[in-house]
């Protein structure tokens, strides 16, 4: 065959020529610049014979890589070495310097402590000089160390936090700010065991705050450096693979397809082509690049006019070919990738979408694009829903204190009670134990630690939750819109048998559709990878490939074109080798009727059969379009997927799959997994003249989309949140970025991009919907843990409330507030387990539903005060009622208090899982220490605690506060049926359906007249022209035609 037909000695370099391997092709695979006469550049007054460039010796020299073969050498040793060997991953270069403790601070370890970051002088410009790297040596250490100690690390986050500053926001806010108030009038009534009781409380819970927070943010951070970004950086004259936090500025480092850009960065040249450095510095010199902070600080006009200038080529100025392609939709809002010359600005987070160049940092991440934007908002702390739900609580429960303590100093004014006078009995004493029962001090530290004990656990099951707040989305959704790839399928590309046109060679076929790929080992797309794994099974495909080819220009798949193109050469003879799309295939040559019917027949034979088809064609010299014929490619759905399907539409969650295969490839696999078959393509969406309340719909009954794009996604996102739905979304792209932020919950799945997990609420390390599924499940136990809490907490501060107001106000009578410092002490120790209690997952996606939380808090909060009140009553009694032989009312009270209280813990969070042994601990402890308290009569008083009351009591109390151990067993007994009892009407409640669904928002909302509006809205288009007469601009607002949609 005339493809077979060039002999060898016309490809590749002879194998001891070293230089001419060193260079490397845009699209990521290494070929000689000896196969490019006019690569070569003559050093002036230099020998001809010693101009080329040896990029190549800065390369570690260790002859087995592949970066010492050339491009098709290097394949072929992929090809050989697939799932035989696993490439090491690097490790971090460079450690960050540690600062030696002085002699007198024995409390440091030796090691020393990580340095601070010092600012540079410069906002955020290096010196000139910086950025005059070689790219071939790149910077030595000792350089990067300076630079670092004037720019810090190259990473954005949060204002380094100081320890005590932290410690002291366990001390701060509107509920602690209460507590401390009572500790000062503590002090100032010279009730000193109260004083010390309450900063006792204030200490615990700061400690177990600040303690579980801790544990729980190293678990997350231990796994998060599996999900760094890295970055490729030329230093001391080598390449090697950092972490991206470790450049400084004057970096050379090193762009390429599927990467994220690690900092802004200027372009210098492609990979290939080293020697371009010398035309980059001489049009550097002449200031031909103009000012980076000029391009960036432009006003609008400038921005208009630069506008302008990209619509007229001709304006445009650009140095030599594009480089690279970058996207830039999450900066810019471009859907498109953006190309980018020698000398063009690189930002920070954005995506490499094609090529591969050497760039220089210009600055660190905080003083980038991005950085400075961010730094505008970083002030601004986004705590999301929880934060106000515990914003609401915490003020009604303040709203209420005050209103209790208005109430006892009106009842106080009828009893003539003074306000610091006598003993116990007076208003200041009274308001110190309504702000002490008033307000629930451990609510935020323990339900922010459940939350942060929650993320550990999750990231132990290979979840990496990136801000807690995701916990609690994670647990409402409601609808997860689920990628197929990876996801709800294996991510076992295999090709099954190819259709190979007739009078063609599979072997050639198969041979054309490798070099149709992407050479870039390190990042292979799975389809090119599968494609050239494959060669495998054709070893005189692999001979072709061993021929000598040279690539010269490799073009990325794209959604315009839908197909992939490589152009090279062998020996004299140029061909164009293209693989994609069937339709974009058969489309480029000039065939028959017939045979491209019986294409199209194929591919749809093929995607019934749930694969999906690849079309593969040639074009040889001037001469036409040849087609090859088709590749068949099968992606199996995984074992669990199915079941997992059926588990997620019990929970209340069904899954909308969503994939950029043909629609009857998606139907098919939908069949497979038990889906729906309501599946769409992307046209029906967008073009199919749906608006409004019909597309919302569509969107909301379909079982997935087909041959959808990342917009597509965005705006599947967007109709679901209009209907009121909570949505997760999952993503591995850099194109899904803009769709995880608009997502309530964004998911960036196993091994996915770098910056689509920067843009993800939650990052996950382990493939599959089942792992998904389960963290739904782990997020809604840890929900369900905070909503016990409290509903728990809310029924103990009305329950005092109630409790002790009624008393003060008709008997004047209240627990002495050495007591109840001690009361509230106990509640809190015997909750910190919560963190760790066994939960039931709910059966359908959770929210706070405050109103329910309110209603069957104060039904629990005012039986536990009739149930308090009716044990005091019968001490009323001559006898003692519940006394047995002897006892003191304070004491009594007390321990009924305090295990009725504990107890309740059990009743609000469910009785579908057996507490867990910490809690369990927790509460028989505080319980038993309760009853110590009771039997030996700690802090009842002199006396036995005795209080003037009105009507008085009969029954005379214990001189020493003493109780009897027959009356202690009698309050137990007492209590657990107090208990019993709630724990009935708690159940009656939750089983009626009315209040089930109280408070629960409408997740299917659905407004005709807003849809419609917006609907048609967005069928307009504003029209500009200037007029000829005035020369003003005319604006109209127009509909926008087919052609117009068909550009969004």
């Amino acid at each position: 065959m005339d493809f077979l037909s060039h002999p060898k000695e016309h490809g590749g370099p002879a194998e001891d020529d070293v230089e001419a391997q060193g260079a490397s092709h845009s699209n990521g695979a290494n070929y000689t610049d000896e196969q490019h006469d006019d690569s070569r550049v003559a050093e002036p007054g230099g020998d001809q014979s010693s101009d080329h460039i040896k990029f190549g010796e800065f390369r570690m020299k260790v002859p087995a890589k592949s970066s010492d073969l050339n491009e098709y050498e290097a394949l072929d040793r992929f090809i050989t070495t697939f799932d035989v060997e696993r490439r090491a991953s690097l490790a971090s270069g460079i450690s960050r310097r540690r600062k030696q403790p002085k002699w007198w601070q024995f409390w440091k370890s030796r090691d020393g402590e990580l340095e601070d970051e010092p600012q540079p002088t410069e906002i955020g410009k290096p010196p000139d000089s910086w950025l005059e790297t070689d790219i071939r040596d790149g910077l030595t250490n000792a350089q990067v160390d300076e630079r670092r100690r004037r720019f810090g690390w190259n990473e954005l986050m949060a204002e380094k936090e100081n320890m005590f500053a932290k410690v002291l926001s366990y001390f701060q806010g509107p509920i602690l700010y209460v507590m401390e108030i009572a500790a000062l009038l503590a002090v100032g009534l010279g009730d000193w065991i109260d004083f010390g009781v309450i900063i006792g409380i204030l200490c615990l819970n700061a400690f177990v705050g600040f303690y579980q927070e801790k544990q729980a943010a190293d678990v997350v951070a231990s796994l998060k450096g599996d999900i760094a970004m890295r970055a490729h950086v030329v230093r001391n004259g080598r390449e090697e693979q950092i972490l991206a936090r470790e450049l400084v500025p004057g970096d050379i480092i090193i762009i390429q397809e599927g990467q994220t850009v690690p900092g802004d960065a200027q372009l210098i040249c492609d990979y290939s082509r080293p020697h371009d450095f010398d035309q980059f510095k001489e049009l550097r010199n002449e200031d031909k690049f103009g000012d980076e902070e000029e391009t960036k600080n432009g006003n609008q006009k400038a921005k208009d006019q630069e506008k302008t200038e990209e619509d007229d080529d001709d304006e445009s100025i650009h140095y030599g070919e594009p480089l690279v392609a970058c996207d830039q939709s999450a900066i810019t809002g471009e859907s498109l990738a953006v190309d980018k010359y020698m000398g063009d600005v690189l930002y920070y987070t954005t995506g490499c979408k094609r090529g591969k160049a050497f760039a220089i940092m210009t600055t660190s991440a905080k003083y980038s694009f991005v950085g400075r934007t961010a730094s505008l908002v970083q002030g601004a702390k986004d705590q999301g829903h929880f934060k106000a739900v515990m914003d609401s609580i915490g003020t009604s429960l303040l709203v209420l204190v005050m209103f209790w303590v208005l109430v006892v100093w009106i009842g106080g004014f009828f009893h003539h009670l003074r306000i610091a006078e006598p003993n116990v009995q007076n208003l200041l004493h009274y308001t110190l134990v309504l702000l002490i029962i008033g307000v629930p001090v451990g609510l935020p530290v323990v339900t922010t630690t459940t939350l942060a004990v929650g993320a550990a656990y999750l990231a132990k099951q290979k979840a990496i939750v990136q801000k807690l707040t995701a916990i609690e989305s994670l647990a409402g959704v409601n609808v997860l819109c689920s990628d197929k790839t990876g996801t709800l399928t294996a991510n076992k590309l295999s090709i099954r048998e190819p259709f190979v046109a007739e009078g063609q060679d599979v072997n050639w076929m198969m041979a054309v559709a490798a070099l149709a790929s992407s050479h870039n080992i390190a990042s292979l797309d799975p389809i090119d990878k599968v494609t050239i794994t494959t060669l495998k099974r054709y070893p005189k495909a692999r001979e072709i490939l061993r021929q000598g080819w040279v690539t010269d220009k490799f073009t990325p798949f794209d959604p315009v074109s839908k197909r992939i193109t490589t152009e090279c050469h062998l020996g004299d003879d140029r061909y164009v080798c293209a693989k994609g799309a069937p339709r974009a295939i058969v489309n480029l040559a000039n065939v028959s009727e017939e045979i491209r019917t019986m294409y199209n027949q194929k591919a749809r034979e093929f995607a019934l059969r749930g694969f999906r088809s690849l079309g593969v064609a040639y074009k040889k010299n001037d001469g036409p379009w040849v087609l090859l014929g088709l590749l068949s490619m099968f992606d199996p759905p995984r074992e669990d997927t199915a079941q997992t399907i059926i588990e997620a539409s019990h929970l209340g969650v069904p899954v909308k799959m969503l994939t950029g295969d043909a629609i009857a490839i998606a139907k098919e696999t939908c069949k497979m997994l038990g889906l729906g078959t309501k599946v769409y393509n992307s046209e029906r969406l967008i073009h199919s003249g749906l608006t409004g309340t019909v597309q919302h719909d569509l969107v909301q009954r379909a079982d997935g989309f087909a041959e959808v794009f990342p917009e597509h996604k965005y705006q599947v996102v967007e109709m679901l949140q209009q209907r009121g739905s909570l949505t997760a979304m999952t993503g591995d792209g850099v194109n899904d970025a803009p769709s995880l932020k608009k997502a309530d919950c964004g998911i960036a799945v196993e091994g996915s991009s770098e910056a689509a997990q920067a843009a993800a609420d939650i990052v996950f390390l382990a493939p599959g919907l089942s792992t998904i599924i389960l963290s739904i499940k782990t997020a809604r136990q840890i929900f369900q843990r905070m909503k016990a809490y409290v509903q728990y907490r809310i029924a103990l501060c009305l329950h005092l409330e109630i409790y002790l107001t009624t008393s003060m106000v008709i008997i004047n009578e209240t627990i002495r507030p050495d007591l109840i410092v001690f009361i509230a002490l106990f509640a809190d120790l015997a909750t910190v387990a919560v963190a760790y209690d066994n939960a039931h997952v709910e059966p359908r996606p959770v929210e706070w539903q405050l109103k329910k939380i309110w209603v069957i808090s104060v039904i629990l909060g005012s039986l536990l005060a009739a149930g308090t009140w009716i044990i005091r009553g019968t001490m009323f009694l001559a006898n003692g009622g519940v006394v047995q032989r002897f006892g003191s009312i304070q004491e009594v009270l007390f321990l009924e208090v305090a295990l009725t209280e504990n107890w309740l813990i059990f009743v609000t969070r469910g009785g579908r899982t057996w507490p867990s042994w910490q809690l369990v601990g927790a509460i028989l402890g505080v319980d038993a220490l309760a009853t110590i308290f009771a039997l030996f009569g700690w802090l009842s008083g002199s006396g036995g605690g005795v209080m003037q009351t009105t009507p008085p009591t009969s029954f005379h109390d214990s001189r020493n506060g003493w109780t009897d151990i027959v009356t202690v067993v009698v309050v137990w007994a007492y209590s657990i049926g107090v208990m019993i009892f709630i724990a009935i009407v708690y159940l009656a409640l939750n089983s009626f359906s009315w209040i089930n669904n109280l408070g629960r928002k409408d997740r299917n909302k659905k407004d005709t007249q807003i849809e419609n509006i917006i609907g048609h809205l967005n069928k307009l288009a504003v029209e500009h022209e200037p007029d000829p007469k005035t020369g003003r601009d005319k604006y109209f607002i127009v509909e926008k035609t087919a052609a117009d949609e068909e550009d969004i």
